[in-house]
């Protein structure tokens, strides 16, 4: 897995900041240690970020929203906080194991009603959502492997509408744009994206640069034309 490299101080600030000022209730924690117990990966976003997804979705009016990446249901959970009691929010998960945690999580934080985890590659999952007319998405969440970022952004606009918001997480990854090298994986991915938001007519973006508990990275911001 690649390496990110977070200083002291990052996740000091971090942690003071989630103390003071974002409160992580009791269902994302739940969240946090069920991954853990499960042996996932700590990959989820942190709580700022968490509630910045909350407060994006509630900001933008969200009653449909899409996440292509679910893990434990960590960001799940918050932007289902964010959105009204009759919204939809539809998350998609490759592993079987990580989406039964997931709908653990998601029933204990009371958003279960709000919800519905499909299992599978994304890629198919999201095909299958178009056949069905599951879209317009007003809200995307992309955080999933990075070498189909590309992909998945086409498929945030194919799937949203005009004024649909779409972040993407992991966009900085230690700076790898500036040096693929660093991760020969991932790196094609996130470049590519990066282009593809910087260049598609369709699109208007920016990236936000972070520093925290996961290192150096950033998130994008688009809204489709």
């Amino acid at each position: 897995m690649f390496e990110h490299k977070p200083r002291p101080e990052w996740t000091a600030v971090e942690e003071y900041l989630s103390d003071v000022v974002v409160h992580p209730d009791d269902a994302v924690q739940r969240a946090v240690r069920s991954a853990e117990d499960a042996g996932m990966p700590p990959i989820e976003v942190t709580p700022n970020a968490g509630k910045l997804l909350k407060l994006l979705v509630a900001a933008s009016g969200a009653r449909k929203v899409l996440e292509i990446g679910t893990l434990a249901g960590f960001s799940t959970i918050w932007m289902a906080q964010g959105m009204p009691d009759d919204g939809r929010l539809v998350t998609c998960e490759y592993l079987q194991k990580h989406a039964d945690v997931a709908r653990a999580n998601v029933d204990a934080a009371g958003v279960s009603h709000k919800v519905e985890i499909r299992t599978g590659a994304a890629l198919d999952t999201l095909a299958a959502l178009e056949a069905e007319g599951a879209g317009p998405f007003d809200f995307v969440f992309i955080d999933a492997d990075k070498e189909n970022n590309p992909q998945y952004l086409e498929w945030a606009v194919r799937l949203g509408r005009a004024g649909t918001s779409i972040v993407m997480d992991n966009v900085v990854w230690e700076g790898v744009a500036l040096d693929p090298s660093l991760d020969e994986v991932n790196a094609p991915g996130i470049i590519g994206a990066l282009r593809m938001m910087g260049e598609d007519s369709r699109l208007d973006a920016t990236v936000i640069q972070t520093v925290g508990s996961k290192g150096w990275d950033g998130f994008a911001l688009a809204v489709v034309r």
